[in-house]
């Protein structure tokens, strides 16, 4: 996605939440709505990736922002370096898709402290889409009224991903 699709897809969604009444925010947050806050796109975390499975992929229980469970497998790992730095993540596959929730070392300051979410896609030959220009806040982080998977601790990294949705401010 170039940059200007990028800041296109922004707007609509901005959009989205100000206007649509599937918003997840309230009517007075609407009213308030001045948009949400972004990090300028960052090719360098556009990445095309190798996933390794694991050798057992098994099912587990992730608790959501509202204490229900949901089950997810683990499906298979990959690894990538930012600044530097080593990181690892874990991909989960869900029966609406993959799903890929990570917190990284700026959660609660620039991003959201429960972490972000990815829609990994699926490329031929074990490779995987992993833009994180495209990282979102789940709708937990406008409206309590939300249940929101928590970010397994195996996806907490300790490098700050500069690249998607910040940290919102909440008015309204």
């Amino acid at each position: 996605m170039t940059s200007d699709q990028l800041v296109a897809q922004r707007r609509q969604k901005d959009d989205f939440f100000k206007r649509h009444p599937q918003s997840p925010l309230t009517d007075a947050q609407q009213t308030a709505f001045a948009g949400l806050r972004y990090y300028p796109p960052n090719p360098a975390l556009d990445l095309i990736v190798e996933v390794t499975p694991f050798a057992e992929q098994e099912e587990i229980a992730v608790e959501t922002t509202t204490g229900d469970v949901r089950q997810y497998v683990r499906w298979g790992e990959f690894r990538f370096t930012v600044d530097g730095e080593e990181a690892r993540l874990t991909i989960y596959d869900t029966p609406h898709g993959w799903f890929l929730p990570f917190v990284d070392a700026g959660a609660n300051g620039e991003t959201y402290g429960a972490g972000r979410y990815i829609d990994p896609e699926e490329l031929p030959s074990g490779r995987f889409h992993v833009d994180f220009n495209l990282a979102y806040n789940p709708y937990c982080a406008y409206n309590d009224a939300y249940s929101c998977p928590l970010t397994p601790f195996e996806n907490r990294l300790k490098v700050k991903i500069r690249a998607g949705e910040m940290i919102w401010e909440v008015k309204g």
